[in-house]
């Protein structure tokens, strides 16, 4: 099968790629690195052509609604036109555990998202997971104020990223499938007690401080509405096992 990857060199994307071609599909990446840019629809319809089955894992750091639902709109409205053009017959988009009661920044986008694809005409299957392992160290990256980490009070269940990779290439084979189960990690886990095992694995001297986050968002984080319910998709890997194994020192 020829399957383009929205997003293919992300977090989650290059396991994408990795694992599709080693099942033996021919696979294109679909990113600025190989010249094509979702947001204006550049070198999609010639990256597109004899695909058969979209990927998309794409997403946009940023704490702003607007950019999120932008994005989301724009990159999905292109891509699924693109798609009807070249006859793909399935597209997968991933999404996350719980957006629907944590409306605001990426989680909108990724709300605006879900419906573009399953109004978009081209048979669809969305798969929402937790948070992955990575989100730690991102979190130390992006919320470090000199010795101090700013930590969001937030109770999650991560799930190894390569795992979702398989999921969705498994989804890939199987054909459109709808909503599939969430996929979570192992364990469900408080964020704090994670960046903390992360500092302490690669011996960094940063202070946790434990922060609010006020609204939807903020309630969904404490709350565990951003973890799976009964009935979903549990991963194998636990985040000390991919601390142990995978992780790498902060920057």
């Amino acid at each position: 099968m020829k399957i383009a990857v929205a997003g293919g060199t992300g977090t989650v994307g290059h396991h994408v790629v990795s694992i599709a071609r080693d099942r033996g599909h021919q696979v294109v990446s679909l990113s600025r690195a190989y010249g094509v840019d979702l947001v204006t629809g550049r070198g999609l319809d010639e990256a597109l052509r004899g695909v058969e089955t979209v990927i998309d894992v794409s997403g946009i750091q940023t704490r702003s609604t607007k950019k999120a639902v932008d994005f989301f709109t724009n990159s999905t409205q292109n891509l699924l036109a693109a798609e009807t053009k070249a006859g793909v017959r399935h597209h997968l988009a991933l999404s996350i555990v719980g957006i629907d009661t944590a409306t605001s920044g990426l989680y909108a986008g990724k709300l605006v998202q879900e419906d573009t694809v399953r109004h978009g005409g081209v048979p669809w299957t969305l798969l929402r997971s937790t948070q992955f392992h990575e989100f730690v160290p991102m979190t130390v990256g992006m919320a470090s104020l000199g010795p101090l980490v700013l930590v969001p009070q937030m109770r999650t269940q991560p799930v190894a990223a390569r795992e979702v990779a398989e999921a969705l290439v498994d989804a890939a084979e199987a054909g459109p499938l709808g909503r599939m189960a969430d996929l979570g990690g192992p364990h469900a886990e408080e964020l704090d007690d994670l960046v903390r095992a992360y500092l302490q694995k690669f011996r960094k001297r940063k202070q946790i401080a434990k922060i609010f986050i006020p609204g939807s968002m903020g309630k969904a984080m404490r709350s565990g509405d951003l973890i799976p319910k009964p009935g979903a998709a549990v991963g194998r890997q636990t985040f000390q096992e991919w601390l142990e194994t995978d992780a790498t020192p902060p920057m």
